[in-house]
């Protein structure tokens, strides 16, 4: 239990408070509509499928100020900073703020849909109480406003059969409320892993469907279909005259009632954070527009492409990424990408891996490009901080890489050669171990001379145990098991030539956490990942089980790259 709250204590503590913040929503305005008295002949045409539609829509609200806020990168980096000097733990909830969107979208979803059905149920009740086949109290309320000096509750006014259809196409509220659930139908359904990895593109481009989303939410609130009743003088005692709506205006205490649409509010709830995220637009914009110089283009094995670029003002720091525009593939695509150099160079370098339409397109203009010439125009935003930025906060790091995932660990090993070249006094890091499994030999290459670089670097210094690396092969052929036996005896490894031999198949990590935590009886260890999701589950658990409950002992603490 320990073990679980220092790794996913306030995670689950934030949750708790937006998942309080939304069943308060839906509890106080469910009821507010079920008993407030102003709504009572609003009840009466409707029922409860009023309260069902109100609730919903305050859920809606909330929800829809949160959604922008997770991705806007710059606000994030910005906030990053400022709690530098802060608890690890805060800075990685920076760091989940995909999975806090998507807990939000999904929310959205939900309510979304029983906002609509409840609707849905409304709108047939108007119809069904205007053309006069419900009880004499609800003709009556809907022949409202069909005289002088009345308003009307049923805001259906043709008195002839209407479909629902013809009152969403004809209305404020009816038209953006389909231009919304469309929208929102084809963002989430184009968000699906499955179309998020396979066609990028299609998720990119309906995923900014929520510029229509948005400005259809501002205005659905303006058609004011739910109305209330208003006070008037003398005042209409409802419980008194709801069974003589013949004497409505003939009495003293019954005078006709008159109704009002509530206030649109949901303009106030998002004009905030779409301001935000204009902002974070235009800083894109003005670091789109800055000059992008290309240093070197080198092509490495395994379709991958190296960019090392400059740019006037740019500074960064270890596991960072930006995102790369290429105007000449497209104006409007932009694509993560960890850096892979280190803050102490005077260029960023970026590792491109062919996985989809926009990479191989670039990769084949790249190879077009004539040795020391300029390649294609670039636009790069950033640089964003990750989880990897804590790193040097650890005094033991555990660093694992899935094949290209290899890239933020790229950075964070130059740097410590470079910190260890100029003695830097302030690297608190006594210990890392480094874990890289790749798929083909082909992989190892382009990484492989930083790794050799880095172990003679060690051995002169005498400090060989600082750097534990082991490399995983976990797919090969027999010719390549064969080539290997030949050359089992030799002092270099036959693949990556470092003296570390390569292994074969996947690591136990139950083998590799029980070892780590041995040979750091009492240490904070901080374990990064950048690789698949399925991998991340595994480490996560392993984590916590290996966590001591003793503070004073070993302690695993779990971070995940995230774009």
């Amino acid at each position: 239990m320990a073990n679980c709250i220092v790794n996913y204590g306030f995670s689950a503590f934030i949750l708790f408070v937006w998942m309080a913040i939304n069943i308060f929503l839906f509890v106080y305005f469910y009821f507010f509509y079920d008993l407030g008295p102003q709504f009572f002949y609003t009840r009466h045409l409707l029922g409860s499928a009023l309260p069902w539609a109100r609730a919903p829509a305050a859920v809606l609200n909330f929800n829809c100020m949160l959604i922008l806020l997770p991705v806007c990168r710059n606000l994030l980096s910005l906030l990053r900073g400022s709690f530098v000097r802060c608890s690890r733990t805060m800075r990685k909830q920076l760091d989940k703020n995909l999975t806090f969107h998507k807990l939000v979208a999904y929310m959205i979803a939900l309510m979304t849909a029983v906002h609509t059905i409840a609707h849905l149920f409304n709108l047939e009740r108007y119809n069904n109480s205007r053309q006069g086949l419900d009880d004499e109290l609800s003709t009556a309320l809907s022949d409202l406003a069909d005289t002088k000096n009345t308003t009307y509750l049923n805001p259906v006014r043709i008195t002839n059969l209407q479909i629902p259809t013809y009152f969403a196409f004809t209305t404020i509220a009816g038209l953006t409320g389909v231009v919304i659930t469309l929208a929102l139908i084809l963002i989430i359904t184009s968000s699906m892993e499955v179309i998020r990895r396979s066609y990028f593109e299609v998720f990119w481009y309906t995923h900014h469907l929520f510029i229509i989303f948005f400005a259809g939410l501002v205005f659905h609130g303006a058609g004011r279909i739910v109305r209330s009743q208003q006070k008037t003088n003398p005042p209409h005692n409802t419980t008194f005259c709801k069974d003589r709506p013949d004497d409505w205006g003939q009495i003293p205490e019954c005078p006709i009632p008159q109704f009002a649409g509530g206030f649109p509010q949901t303009w106030m709830y998002v004009i905030g954070p779409m301001v935000i995220y204009l902002c974070e637009r235009l800083v894109r914009f003005i670091r789109y527009m800055q000059r992008v110089r290309y240093k070197k283009i080198v092509m490495r094995p395994s379709k991958v492409l190296e960019l090392q670029l400059i740019k006037n003002g740019f500074t960064m720091e270890v596991g960072q990424y930006v995102f790369v525009n290429c105007p000449a593939i497209s104006q409007l695509e932009w694509h993560p990408f960890t850096m892979t150099s280190a803050p102490e160079e005077d260029f960023f370098s970026i590792h491109i891996r062919s996985a989809g339409d926009w990479t191989d397109r670039l990769i084949e203009i790249m190879k077009k490009v004539p040795e020391g010439a300029e390649g294609p125009k670039l636009g790069v935003d950033g640089p964003f901080g990750t989880a990897s930025e804590d790193v040097f906060d650890y005094e033991v790091s555990m660093l694992i890489g899935a094949g290209i995932g290899v890239t933020p660990f790229a950075s964070i090993l130059k740097s410590i050669w470079y910190k260890f070249k100029d003695s830097d006094p302030k690297l608190r890091t006594r210990k890392i171990y480094f874990y890289w499994l790749c798929r083909e030999t082909h992989a190892f290459e382009w990484f492989a001379d930083l790794l050799q670089v880095l172990e003679k670097e060690m051995e002169e210094r005498g400090m060989g145990n600082f750097l534990t690396y082991k490399l995983y092969l976990t797919g090969w052929d027999q010719s390549h098991a064969t080539h290997v036996m030949v050359h089992f005896d030799e002092d270099t490894d036959v693949v990556t030539g470092l003296k570390q031999k390569t292994h074969y198949g996947r690591p136990i990590w139950d083998k590799e956490f029980e070892q780590v935590r041995k040979e750091n009886p009492t240490s904070i260890v901080g374990t990064f990942l950048c690789g698949p999701e399925a991998l991340g589950k595994v480490l996560e658990k392993k984590c916590a089980k290996y966590s001591d409950v003793d503070p004073r002992k070993t302690r695993f603490y779990f971070n995940k790259e995230n774009f």
